[in-house]
């Protein structure tokens, strides 16, 4: 049974992979394995190196501390986007700042609606 660390460390891989527009394909040809390794180490069911974090830090331009939890360990695994959440934060990430910007108000709009226990 996969260790709750390897669980966590392969939901930031594979979220940060989606954030960057990247398929598991396109990792694993920049990592020198087969796109099945990468799917074992998504899912946590293959433990990572300490070199191969160090290349996928790499390949998706991260800090490497940033795919592991708090020193005190994960209270709960990371909240994993969902294709239509990834989506809008690539979206996001493709405006000009005058994009940004108008996204931002309509946001700042739909808060103000929202009731207080929402936000």
């Amino acid at each position: 049974m996969p260790h709750e660390i390897d669980i966590y460390v392969g939901t930031m891989i594979r979220q940060t992979r989606r954030l960057r527009g990247m398929s598991q394909k396109q990792l694993a040809n920049e990592i020198g394995i087969k796109f099945q390794q990468v799917q074992k180490y998504e899912a946590g069911a293959n433990r990572v190196s300490a070199s191969r974090l160090w290349q996928i830090a790499n390949v998706l331009e991260m800090p490497l501390v940033e795919l592991f939890p708090a020193a005190d360990g994960p209270e709960t695994g990371p909240t994993e986007l969902s294709p239509a959440e990834t989506r809008l934060l690539l979206a996001y990430r493709g405006c000009d700042s005058a994009g940004q910007n108008a996204i931002n108000r309509v946001v700042e709009g739909v808060n103000a609606l929202l009731p207080a226990s929402a936000e």
